[in-house]
């Protein structure tokens, strides 16, 4: 694995889980000392649950309940968050927690399995070979020294060296506005824990809060007559914005600019060498999708890495990395450059609608429970799909289908486990909300394929869950297959044979 951010980091974690050796190099001599990526979205709560490291995020983090839309130093709208999934996950909340903290965080559970960082090591080429790949790297003294690994990880950023090796187009282009970031200590009644954002003419300026007192994350737009500067530094920034919300800036403890790129690379492998994160895709920072994307690319493969090495699974299984993770990310940039155009354009029509039209709509829009539903579904991540890929099948039954996150079932009481509680297992299992027959039963003993059943009632049904229909569940949580009860035993077969998957448990050697 090369690169040591949150994407490099997690998916050392989870293959170290799962039995496999890794090396995970950075060329850094230490962690980030800066929070850039604040949020953490839902799904990847629930990723951390199955490794049992959500808890410590949650408390670690700050809860994100309120969001404040501006216009002209006037407070437009107001948009309590909240539980805004409740009923849609175990966590229907957004978290701030600053990727500093977080990079900490993930070291510490990987040195716990025996896995530590490779500092000052930058990888300066590699050669695939049929059954290995061959990389050169060297260290910190100036010694060039050789590794061979059965696969390679590409999580070593925009500027990937990985990717141009493989020969990657990066396709997209850059915004034309100069923006900064800046994690300051602050004083004013905005520094209330809660999102701020400034929607006029004034300039873009969003103010994140962070844990402890008066500190927060600024992203705002440099002066247009500095951005020629040499060395762009606080004093070059637009203060308007700060000006018109009260906000008196005591210190400023990190300080830096950039422009936001809106890129995917039109590959994310080539052989036994995979892309992941940012070397993969970039996007504006709009709803905080960035680094969560790139933890979602580290879940996808790590357990299908871990299956075909174990040979718990057919090779085709990594055929299904690329489909399935490159058709969210261009659906992402496409979203959310749209959505930041329309926030930076400084054309008359963007302007009218994201000081009038924008505030009215989204706090109305939040106010229904439908809508509070679908922009749940959008940030959190939770409405990602694999439904095209090759490894879904089955029948569609209703709303959830093959390819679809299993949907989280609230349990009867706060006291029983729910649904996703059995997937810290990691491992493929079949659900089914209602009454097993006891030919499936049978079947899933005879493949050591562990069967959870659960009461088919009304929060199941809420879910839009099928009474007796089995579900069969892949390691990461999303849906494999969906059969009919009346024809799952055979079905279900076939799906195994077909795939040639086979349960941790039932490959003891894996």
């Amino acid at each position: 694995i090369v690169g040591a951010g949150p994407t490099g980091l997690f998916l050392a974690l989870v293959l170290s889980r799962l039995g496999i050796r890794v090396r995970i190099i950075d060329e850094t001599g230490a962690p980030g000392t800066t929070s850039r990526a604040l949020a953490m979205q839902a799904r990847t709560l629930e990723f951390y649950r199955q490794l049992d490291i959500a808890d410590d995020v949650v408390r670690r983090a700050l809860r994100l309940d309120t969001v404040n839309l501006w216009r002209r130093g006037v407070h437009a709208a107001q948009v309590e968050l909240g539980a805004i999934g409740q009923g849609l996950s175990p966590f229907p909340f957004a978290l701030i927690f600053p990727q500093d903290e977080h990079e900490s965080l993930l070291i510490e559970k990987l040195l716990a399995l025996g896995v530590t960082v490779e500092r000052r090591t930058t990888l300066i080429g590699l050669e695939e070979r049929p059954q290995s790949v061959v990389v050169r790297e060297q260290s910190g003294d100036g010694a060039i020294a050789t590794c061979e690994a059965n696969y390679v990880a590409g999580c070593d950023g925009a500027r990937s060296l990985i990717r141009r090796t493989i020969g990657a187009e990066f396709p997209g282009g850059t915004y034309e506005h100069l923006f900064y970031v800046a994690d300051v200590q602050a004083r004013g009644a905005r520094m209330n824990h809660e999102l701020h954002v400034m929607l006029d003419e004034a300039g873009f300026l969003a103010l994140f809060p962070l844990l402890g007192e008066g500190r927060g994350r600024l992203i705002g737009t440099v002066r247009a007559d500095a951005v020629g500067e040499s060395e762009l530094r606080w004093e070059h920034i637009d203060r308007r914005p700060l000006e018109r919300i009260g906000l008196e800036i005591e210190q400023v403890h990190w300080f830096s600019t950039y422009r936001v790129h809106h890129r995917v690379a039109d590959r994310f492998r080539r052989g036994r060498v995979f892309l992941l994160g940012d070397a993969a895709h970039i996007h504006s920072p709009v709803g905080g999708q960035g680094m969560n994307t790139g933890l979602g690319d580290a879940m996808n493969l790590a357990w299908k890495l871990a299956a075909v090495l174990d040979d718990r699974a057919n090779s085709d299984l990594l055929d299904s990395y690329e489909p399935e993770r490159i058709a969210f990310a261009r659906r992402l940039v496409q979203t959310t450059d749209r959505v930041f155009q329309a926030a930076s354009s400084e054309s008359r029509v963007a302007k009218v609608v994201r000081t009038g039209l924008v505030p009215a709509v989204v706090s109305r829009v939040f106010r229904t429970s439908l809508g509070r539903r679908f922009f749940f579904r959008m940030l959190s991540q939770t409405g990602i799909e694999y439904r095209s890929s090759a490894w879904s099948g089955g029948e569609a039954l209703g709303a959830v289908r093959a390819g679809d996150r299993l949907p989280w079932v609230e349990p009867a009481r706060p006291d029983q486990p729910d649904n996703f509680t059995p997937l810290r297992s990691l491992d493929w299992q079949v659900h089914v909300y209602g009454t097993p027959s006891l030919d499936l039963r049978s079947r899933c003993s005879v493949h050591q394929l562990p069967l959870h059943a659960f009461a088919f009632d009304a929060h199941a049904k809420a879910a839009e869950l099928h009474d007796d229909a089995v579900y069969l569940v892949r390691p990461d949580g999303y849906l494999g297959a969906v059969f009919p009860a009346s024809t799952a035993t055979g079905e279900l077969e076939e799906y195994l044979a077909a795939h040639g998957v086979r349960t941790r448990s039932a490959n003891p050697a894996g």
